[in-house]
């Protein structure tokens, strides 16, 4: 079986450790980034990577850096794998690391390239509305996931589906192709073929994008908002200078609107029995899930009962 290095951070990444250790890859050494202080009582907070080597008893590194770090690259070198698997690692490999192993260093991308390269894929898939993405296994090169392909696969993103209901979907999906391409390596059948020169970009995600534009926004565009910052950060909105998480909404296809109501942002209905309704720019949307500032997400109804949204009044 093949020598392997595992480099990777999320449980998206340990999904595919688990899946190569399970199919008795040898994994000669897994690499995670360090662990992190988390939470109120800044408690160190290990990765799933890590907490899967640990109980499988294999060999971890943590290096702060790995460019220019001489100590750890001759370390891999000493390790001699014949192919280093990288999954969602987190950071960016020198050529002195790519140029290791003698099969090379194969990279869990989860989009179906050239399209998303980057470092979020998976959640600019839903905020751009697709309604297909996939995973691909590629031969790492020296730019940003912009390697010869290896193996791809294909997925229907649901109307409904969030980053999150997604983010686990590829994590399985992509572990099951890794799994088959390790084999594919293995034999000597792998197929590469270079990518074209039509890609598109998926940077990380930032805390200003996360608020609602009324002005701007269609019903639709705050839906994929809402999806594909779910669970991640949640989109906003202010209501009397309190920040408003929404969770979860879905486009009113049809609503009586008053003549009078013709400002995107206006409460509509809002009450425990029907719900809250949202006057956009081109139509309505209802929320289903909503978070008040300092406290707990929860569905819109019970919310209400214990919070009061005023109809007629304009979320900023």
């Amino acid at each position: 079986m093949l020598n392997i290095l595992f480099m990777g951070t999320p449980d998206f990444a340990k999904d595919s450790l688990e899946a190569l250790y399970n199919e008795k890859f040898n994994i000669i050494g897994v690499v995670t980034n360090p662990d992190k202080p988390k939470g109120r009582g800044m408690k160190l907070n290990i990765s799933p990577v890590k907490e899967f080597a640990i109980s499988k008893n294999l060999k971890i590194y943590q290096p702060e850096k790995i460019k220019n770090n001489e100590e750890f690259i001759n370390e891999i070198k000493n390790l001699n794998p014949d192919v280093i698997c990288v999954v969602a690692y987190g950071k960016i490999l020198p050529k002195e690391i790519l140029d290791i192993p003698k099969l090379g260093c194969v990279n869990l991308h989860g989009s179906i390239l050239p399209k998303y390269r980057g470092a979020a894929p998976i959640q600019w898939a839903i905020l751009n509305g697709d309604t297909q993405t996939g995973v691909t296994t590629i031969y790492m090169d020296e730019g940003m996931d912009s390697g010869d392909i290896i193996l791809e696969e294909k997925v229907k993103i649901n109307e409904d589906e969030t980053t999150g209901e997604l983010w686990e979907k590829l994590s399985r999906i992509g572990a099951k192709l890794l799994t088959k391409t390790m084999y594919k390596i293995e034999a000597g059948t792998a197929p590469r073929q270079k990518q074209s020169d039509n890609f598109s970009l998926a940077p990380m995600l930032n805390k200003e994008m996360s608020k609602i534009n009324w002005k701007t926004m269609s019903k639709i565009q705050i839906k994929n908002l809402v999806r594909g910052l779910n669970p991640i950060m949640g989109a906003f909105t202010m209501y009397k200078d309190k920040k408003i998480k929404f969770w979860k909404v879905e486009i009113v296809d049809e609503i009586i609107l008053d003549k009078q109501t013709n400002i995107a942002g206006q409460i509509l209905i809002s009450n425990d029995k029907e719900g809250l309704y949202i006057k956009t720019i081109d139509g309505a949307i209802k929320v289903l899930e909503i978070q008040g500032e300092n406290a707990k997400r929860m569905n819109i109804y019970d919310f209400l009962r214990g919070n009061k949204l005023e109809v007629n009044e304009i979320f900023k």
